[in-house]
């Protein structure tokens, strides 16, 4: 047991029901306020479990009619305490937790009188799971965060949600719930939609929340109601939907995220032995598959990732006094293009200030503006934003072919195209008419931010601000500081990355800075093999065991050929012994195409013409070669980027993967990964992780 445990302490008074009789009312709450939701460790749980073993004597005895759980203010529960997870020394510690839970939360389906749990605010994992293991439940309308997000994190739920929720809501909606919902980006629940989905029995609005649960509870106490459930055990289909479910479940994960992840795969064995299994036996498969779990590589890997984006990302390395920031009152945004139009109802809608573009003539501003207008409308159309909301910002967007309206901006943001002589011409252009304090941003992917700057009187108002496409989507800004830039500038670059919503890695300025770099680097990799003779397919089947959000041929495709071309040149001109330039890939660029694609864009193979393109390679390279050279490609660039400083640890390698490449939880990001596989030791003798994250012991 660790001595340090935040417990979750367990609060029981008597309240009389609208019969007369009494409801003994459990609160959990481990005494912080909202910040800090209530977590079930060892201590909390032993403590509970005291609880309930005196509530079952007075519930057979008569004393009482009833026991209902709730928390804290706005919180059941977050669930399982996984804050020491680091300090269990193997798999059979391991297995310790997932018992306890079990033990304890499974008294409730028997008590000796009707159990509830009144969901008043954010459930997670074990907080709903508590709730499923019990005879009923209600949910505050306004409670947020329902969810059983353990996939999510490399894990399975483990205290009866894998056996309880598919017999509770359907085999269906238990694998949105399970599955679908965590791969989302931890997509959550909010309360009509668990009500809906049949999770909880009752829905009762916040300000007479604990009253009306404890009337209700009262009714079906006494029977005058009898909650009905639409998916009850006696309504779920099981003889074919069921394992047509789970079938259908596996070729989709097989699909987005291929094999290599263990979590989803576990859940929907748990699922599939649900249908007709024991709870003993589930609850034994549950104990079992989250012990290796948790003794896995996955899971220490999906836990330093959690991590970095909980904690590390809100505290960026490198950040200069956040008081130095300046405020941001109008932005200009040099440009009416597609990525223009993104940032535009981007500033727009997160700052809420006047926000205007400018072009080359007056047809294009125009259209810009009509674009950015139209994309609010669509916010409007979703429920995104109120019809108040959505004529205010409209109201903000103007666009202008002079300059002169650019001159009270205190943020001007350019997205031109991707060549420096354009860029150092708008900036120079453009610094003629702004206030000698406002400071200016370029999105430029793999071009010097210095040199960018080059033509201005003031380089130092200059910084890097390279979002991530899809701009609306995507989670990360590299904000890129030059040798000039002043703490002033880069402290309103932050605090304009943190009003947008969005997560600020600090890079120094180098080509590609983080997440174009080590892109380059394996991209440049699979060219070689397939400009040597390896197809396309084989060298995505030799690298699907680095866990990527998709295949080197998929992502190719997505960055688009052009793109991808330029990129690989950029790294290699920069460093021409390290980074590969394909001839080859630029002829793909000019045939403009690598897939065949459906009428909806869906990929249906490789095109025929693009194979040939590509071929005449002599020499392929064995899958086992092709995945060394990555490997080790990678160990070599991440040590050398560290060693230059272009960030200040491992861990901001990791962050910008994660948030601008989709790099998997389970794999950590990079760092790990290298580490685990040998990569590190093979390049450099050391690791990038001191331990490395490595399997528990048996």
């Amino acid at each position: 047991m660790s001595r340090d445990e935040v417990v979750t302490h367990n609060y029981v008074r008597d309240v009389t029901m609208p019969s007369g009789k009494t409801l003994a009312l459990v609160t959990l709450d481990n005494g912080k306020d909202h910040t800090r939701p209530n977590t079930f460790g060892p201590i909390g749980l032993l403590e509970l479990d005291a609880t309930i073993e005196s509530l079952r004597t007075r519930a057979r005895s008569g004393e009482i009619a009833g026991v209902a759980i709730t928390g804290k203010p706005f919180i059941l529960a977050a669930g399982a305490d996984l804050s020491k997870v680091n300090d269990i020394p193997s798999r059979e510690i391991a297995a310790l937790l997932p018992k306890l839970g079990h033990h304890v939360f499974g008294k409730l389906e028997d008590l000796g009188a009707p159990t509830f749990v009144f969901i008043n605010g954010l459930a997670l994992g074990g907080g709903l799971e508590i709730g499923l293991n019990a005879n009923y439940r209600t949910i505050d309308a306004s409670a947020q965060g329902i969810a059983l997000p353990e996939v999510f994190l490399g894990l399975i739920p483990g205290w009866g949600g894998s056996y309880l929720l598919p017999n509770l809501i359907g085999i269906e909606n238990a694998l949105t719930v399970m599955i679908e919902n965590p791969l989302k980006m931890n997509r959550m629940l909010k309360a009509p939609q668990a009500f809906e989905l049949g999770i909880a029995d009752a829905m009762f609005r916040a300000s007479t929340f604990l009253e009306d649960s404890i009337r209700w509870a009262s009714d079906v106490i006494d029977g005058s109601i009898k909650p009905k459930r639409k998916n009850a055990p006696g309504k779920i289909e099981r003889t074919v939907k069921w394992d047509a479910a789970i079938g259908i479940a596996r070729k989709m994960l097989e699909s987005k995220i291929g094999t290599v992840p263990e979590s989803p795969y576990k859940a929907l064995e748990l699922l599939k032995a649900a249908k007709s299994g024991s709870k003993a036996d589930c609850f034994a498969l549950e104990d079992a598959a989250l012990a290796d779990l948790i003794a896995g590589e996955q899971f220490r890997a999906s836990v330093y990732a959690f991590n970095l984006v909980q904690k590390r990302a809100k505290h960026p390395a490198g950040a200069p006094d956040k008081d130095l920031a300046q405020r941001v009152t109008k932005v200009g945004i040099i440009g009416a293009g597609l990525m223009a139009t993104q940032f535009a109802v981007l500033f727009v809608r997160r700052l809420r200030v006047p926000v205007v573009i400018t072009d080359l003539d007056q047809t294009r501003v125009d259209q810009g503006v009509e674009s950015i207008r139209a994309e609010i409308d669509k916010l409007a159309d979703k429920g995104r934003i109120s019809s108040d909301e959505q004529n205010r910002l409209k109201a903000l967007v103007h666009g202008t072919t002079d300059k002169a309206d650019f001159a009270d901006c205190d943020w001007v943001i350019e997205a031109v195209f991707e060549e420096l002589g354009v860029k150092q011409d708008v900036f120079a252009d453009v610094e003629k008419h702004v206030a000698p304090e406002a400071v200016l941003a370029t999105n430029t992917s793999s071009l010097s931010v210095e040199q960018i700057g080059a033509k201005l009187e003031h380089p130092e108002r200059l910084v890097g601000f390279h979002f991530f496409n899809p701009v609306a989507v995507m989670p990360l800004i590299e904000v890129v500081r030059t040798p000039k830039t002043t703490d002033v500038a880069l402290a309103t670059a932050m605090a304009t990355a943190k009003n947008l919503r969005k997560n600020a890695v600090i890079t120094r300025d180098t080509p590609g800075f983080v997440v174009n770099r080590v892109l380059a680097k394996l991209l440049g990799e699979a060219m070689y093999a397939v400009d040597n003779g390896t197809s396309f397919s084989d060298v995505d089947e030799a690298l699907s065991s680095l866990g990527l959000p998709m295949a080197p041929s998929e992502l190719l495709d997505l960055v688009g050929l052009r793109v991808g071309a330029h990129v690989l040149d950029t790294h290699h001109r920069a460093f021409p012994d390290r980074f590969y330039e394909s001839e080859n890939l630029h002829k793909l660029a000019e045939y403009g195409a690598l897939f065949e694609k459906d009428s909806k864009g869906k990929i249906k193979g490789f095109d025929k013409k693009a194979l040939k393109i590509v071929s005449g390679g002599k020499s392929p390279l064995a899958k086992s070669e092709i995945l060394r050279r990555v490997q080790d490609g990678l160990a070599d660039e991440v040590h050398r980027m560290l060693q230059d400083d272009v960030v200040h640890a491992p861990e901001d390698i990791d962050l910008c993967l994660i948030l601008g490449a989709g790099y998997p939880f389970q794999m950590g990001g990079v760092t790990p990964y290298l580490d685990r596989v040998g990569a590190s030791e093979r390049v450099f003798s050391d690791t990038f992780h001191h331990p490395p994250m490595t399997a528990l012991s048996v």
